[in-house]
């Protein structure tokens, strides 16, 4: 085996080719601190024989349960390298979803961040059979038991000659790590995707965006998901990116402007948000600041098009030019895009308005496609051809088509191996051709892939008439008062939506108003807020037709939670649980 067959192999080939250069960063209380490469692959390799002595074989699996760091991506390649597996546990998972993972993966060993994780783990142990060790990475308060040790003991002795000689050994065809499934239909299901798939992610994306010596990313994804670990592990190791971690929460934004990726992935979630953040700000400023604001982004949103299609004229780099100077570097400066070369959106459909007004303030986002059961590789947006609307065209070594039922099938060397002992599961997902029927519906334009639904998610009105509630939900949320809309009205006479606000936009909306509120429950209740969202409402109607348009709404009167069992720990929503919770509400609004 080579170095060309493993991201553990790949991993000591820049170790020993570019030792000396940064490969991770992690800040902590405020200071970074720094990795080379040689380093890395040393604490790699030390890990590999701390899981080695503990008794973890080729073939067991190993969890982690803890946010983005270090830690979490050392553990990955250590127990990748000796052929073992690695699953992730989201650090929001509530104790069963913990129980649940742990259980169905047969874990063998788990390496847990803190006291938080430590005691969900705890609760739950009896019914681990599997389980035979924790390690902890940050011990504070905790008082070990027997089986227990922490991740500076794991990984106190080892050598990068025996590690080396044990990636040597590793079959590219077996199974490297396990991801879960967001579970929004039914309990998650455990992917396997081999060193092979791994590799031939690497290789798809770093030839469709190119790689640079002094490329920076910063890790904040979980990553649990496959998009996450496809940047911070699968190109942060094939194509030698610095990997930065910083505090993350309520810290995001800072450790953005601090890095200042030239390589970033966001969710729309996190695009939306950029967006309304700086909508606030462009409120709350002076008079003249808002008039130059606004003049900037008319003209950023006129040359969009033409920047999106590599197309601008002399004119308009002037124009982009004195928008510059003016507004748009300053204020990519303060999000923390200044360097960004490649900027992806992807995980979830974002409204063509997300994008046009990223391009307009020189964000330069495309939009890619794809799946853990595909190992992410599927579509991505070509620089100097974006189209609203689409996910792009397929990548190197990609198969596309279009099912007589419109569901989009994918086949390529990164379908995964299988679902974990569910064979019937496994079957309906991959055909005996090598075929992935995604359970997307979408249809193919000149070669673009567009997305219509989740197969499951299309509603049929009591007229027989399909809608697409994605769509309408994605031109709810483009509004910067709106976070969550669920949109119902399978089998009814018209559509309705349940509507979470945002809390930071609504509520600074209402204090420059003079409104007065407590609680989230008491800001959602008001007859100006409710007033303030149909208007939202009144204006995406607009752009639709009859049947698209939701004709009642009203607004939720809690955040939707992971924990509570709305969200997936990926922030989706759970449609079912959600109809259900709120029967009463739904049933309101056709009565």
């Amino acid at each position: 085996m080579t170095a060309a067959d493993s991201l553990p192999g790949r991993l000591l080939r820049l170790a020993a080719e570019r030792p000396d250069d940064v490969a991770l960063r992690h800040k902590r209380r405020g200071v970074w601190r720094e990795w080379t490469w040689s380093e890395y692959a040393d604490w790699v390799a030390r890990t590999a024989e701390g899981l080695r002595r503990l008794g973890v074989r080729p073939g067991d699996r190993i969890a982690v349960h803890a946010e983005n760091r270090p830690e979490w991506v050392v553990a990955d390649l250590a127990a990748q390298g000796i052929g073992a597996q690695t699953m992730g546990v989201y650090p929001t998972s509530p104790p069963a979803e913990v129980e649940y993972l742990l259980r169905h993966s047969r874990a063998v060993l788990l390496i847990a961040e803190d006291e938080e994780q430590y005691d969900k783990a705890v609760a739950v142990r009896d019914r681990l059979p599997h389980l035979r060790h924790i390690v902890l990475i940050d011990p504070k308060g905790v008082r070990l038991s027997d089986g227990v040790l922490t991740f500076a003991e794991l990984a106190a002795d080892g050598e990068r000659a025996d590690y080396a000689r044990a990636v040597a050994a590793l079959d590219p065809g077996s199974t490297a790590i396990l991801v879960y499934t967001s579970g929004t239909t039914g309990p998650p299901k455990g992917a396997m995707i081999s060193h092979a798939n791994l590799v031939a992610a690497g290789t798809a994306f770093i030839e469709a965006l190119g790689a640079a010596r002094d490329d920076e990313v910063l890790s904040y994804l979980p990553l649990c998901h496959i998009a996450e670990r496809l940047l911070t592990v699968i190109d942060g190791v094939w194509a030698g990116l610095v990997v930065n971690f910083g505090e993350g929460g309520a810290a995001f934004r800072q450790d953005l402007r601090e890095v200042q990726p030239t390589v970033f992935l966001g969710v729309p979630r996190v695009w939306e948000k950029l967006m309304a953040g700086v909508e606030i700000r462009m409120a709350d400023a002076t008079r003249l600041k808002r008039a130059v604001y606004r003049a900037c982004l008319r003209q950023g949103r006129r040359i969009a098009p033409r920047r999106m299609a590599d197309a601008t004229t002399a004119a308009d780099r002037i124009v982009l030019a004195l928008t510059e100077v003016l507004v748009f570097r300053a204020l990519r400066e303060k999000l923390g895009m200044a360097r960004v070369r490649v900027a992806i959106s992807g995980a979830a459909p974002i409204a063509p308005q997300v994008l046009e007004f990223l391009w307009a303030i020189g964000i330069p986002v495309r939009e890619g496609y794809g799946q853990t059961e595909n190992t992410a590789i599927c579509t991505l947006t070509p620089p100097g051809d974006v189209r609203l609307g689409a996910v792009g065209r397929p990548l190197p070594g990609v198969e596309l088509r279009i099912a007589p039922d419109g569901e989009i099938l994918t086949r390529s060397a990164g379908v995964f191996q299988g679902y974990l002992d569910d064979p019937a599961a496994t079957a309906a997902a991959v055909d005996p051709d090598g075929w992935l029927h995604t359970g997307d519906v979408g249809e193919l334009d000149d070669g673009y892939l567009r997305i219509t639904d989740r197969k499951k998610d299309i509603i049929i009105t009591a007229g027989g008439k399909n809608v697409s509630p994605s769509e309408i939900e994605n031109r709810l949320k483009v509004s910067p008062y709106v976070r969550e809309a669920v949109v119902v009205g399978d089998r009814r006479k018209y559509l309705s939506a349940l509507i979470g606000i945002e809390r930071d936009t609504v509520g600074d909306w209402a204090t420059r108003r003079g409104i007065a509120y407590t609680t989230y429950a008491d800001l959602s209740a008001k007859p100006e807020v409710h007033a303030l969202i149909q208007q939202v409402v009144d204006e995406v109607n607009a752009e639709l037709s009859q049947v698209e348009r939701v004709k009642r709404f009203t607004t939720i009167t809690r955040e939707l939670d992971h924990e509570d069992g709305d969200l997936t720990a990926t922030q989706k929503v759970k449609r079912a649980a959600i109809t259900e919770r709120f029967a009463e509400r739904i049933e309101a609004m056709y009565r």
